[in-house]
């Protein structure tokens, strides 16, 4: 009787863990994205900090490193709690705008970087808002209900920073 409790607890941890390294395609795929995203946030965010000419610039390139390491740390979390694998570098793109903004300094880089937050954001804001609404995974789906609003203050920041 033991070993049948046992094996049906084993069968039961087995599974459950299988469950969890299943999520759904797009789930993966909206905790791929929100990976690569926030790591790009955080390097582009300390690059804002050293080569930005605007205090208002350095301080929102803060804010995103903090903001952002903060969401990369719950959402590794999770993947490490479901076996999920994601991405430790931002993408190509990423370095490729990197590459850009770093050879750029002052008010030149302010225009450079502001413009690519808005246009980050924005995007970032309907990858959220599609989670948020239609995530299958309670787990991921929860953390872009959490991080929405976070992300929408972002843009409404960095749109802000825009000149006019």
């Amino acid at each position: 009787m033991t070993r049948l409790i046992l094996a049906s607890a084993a069968a039961l941890l087995v599974f459950s863990a299988q469950a969890k390294a299943d999520a759904p395609p797009a789930d993966k795929a909206f905790a791929n994205k929100a990976a690569a995203g926030g790591l790009a946030e955080v390097e582009l965010g300390r690059l804002a900090e050293q080569n930005a000419g605007s205090a208002n610039v350095k301080a929102f390139g803060q804010r995103m490193v903090t903001d952002h390491s903060q969401a990369n740390a719950e959402l590794m979390a999770i993947a490490k709690a479901q076996s999920l694998i994601l991405p430790t570098t931002p993408d190509a793109d990423v370095r490729s705008t990197m590459s850009s903004l770093k050879a750029q300094k002052g008010t030149s880089f302010d225009k450079a970087y502001v413009s690519d937050m808005v246009r980050d954001h924005q995007q970032d804001v309907a990858d959220f808002e599609k989670e948020a609404a239609a995530g299958q995974d309670p787990a991921l789906k929860g953390f872009a209900q959490k991080y929405l609003p976070v992300l929408k203050q972002h843009l409404s920041m960095a749109e802000s920073l825009q000149p006019k």
